[in-house]
């Protein structure tokens, strides 16, 4: 996902080739719409490495230092003539750029991003803005607390301070996944509360995910069940939170388990 922050870097002070993959058939290392930028001295993104990132990559240098002319669309059987043995075919199509192409090139790759609510700054919210930031969502964070939100963070992560955090919930995009994991339990329980009903109202989130163990859950639908959630409504709520067969507590592997479990439901959308 920085590969845009990389291009962009790059791209305003020197000329490229972008590489990107049109069409493919049958097994390929990318799927369609992935690029690599090659500039004089570095390469930004990726077309699924080995040999036909290799070929591709020299036959974007001879034109950069060479003058050399590039093709328009090239189409590379994956077999033994390229020393890969995936069996597909991938269409490349090759385009000069300069730096004034950087503002349309932007816009054009940017990815399809799923919109994610992430409520709570503490220690597992920060490891997981470290690992969603490179995986393909837009991440809104969310915390009552304005002074947890760290610098330099990644190109699609927004931070939003509410108080009450709860409020923010009416305003998600339709079709967000949420995530709550604040550094309250009444926080926690609010926010819930808050989506249950938006579910309720609208039935326009994707996913409620609220970290904790399963004595956690059963508290908080006693509590919700006398609010007046029903028991349907509550299955709508995963917790625990993350990939069965995951038992570590450490911030780092509860991320990448629950980075894990998002991208399984956004592949089934």
């Amino acid at each position: 996902m920085n590969w845009l922050a990389e291009l962009e870097k790059h791209l305003a002070r020197k000329p490229a080739v972008l590489v990107s993959v049109v069409n493919t058939q049958g097994s390929v290392p990318r799927e369609r719409g992935s690029w690599m930028a090659v500039f004089s001295d570095t390469l930004v993104g990726s077309i699924g490495g080995g040999q036909l990132e290799y070929q591709a990559l020299a036959l974007a240098r001879q034109s950069l230092n060479a003058g050399l002319p590039l093709p328009a669309r090239q189409r590379v059987p994956l077999g033994p003539s390229v020393g890969q043995c995936c069996g597909g075919v991938v269409e490349l199509s090759y385009e000069a750029v300069q730096p004034a192409d950087l503002p349309a090139l932007m816009k054009r790759l940017q990815p399809d991003l799923s919109p994610l609510a992430l409520f709570g700054g503490g220690h597992v919210g920060h490891a997981l803005v470290n690992v969603l930031g490179e995986l393909p969502f837009a991440l809104r964070w969310i915390d009552s607390r304005d002074e947890v939100f760290p610098t330099g963070l990644p190109m699609f992560v927004s931070c939003e301070h509410s108080d009450p955090v709860q409020a923010a919930v009416s305003e998600l995009v339709a079709g967000s996944a949420v995530l709550i994991m604040s550094f309250s339990h009444a926080e926690d329980l609010d926010i819930l509360a808050a989506c249950l009903m938006r579910q309720r109202l609208h039935g326009d989130l994707g996913y409620i995910g609220l970290i904790g163990s399963a004595t956690k859950w059963a508290t908080f639908q006693h509590r919700l069940q006398a609010k007046g959630f029903s028991q349907t409504e509550l299955a709508q709520v995963t917790c625990p939170i993350g990939l069965s067969g995951i038992h570590s507590k450490r911030p780092e592997v509860i991320a990448v388990s629950v980075a894990a479990q998002l991208l399984q439901i956004s592949e089934t959308v």
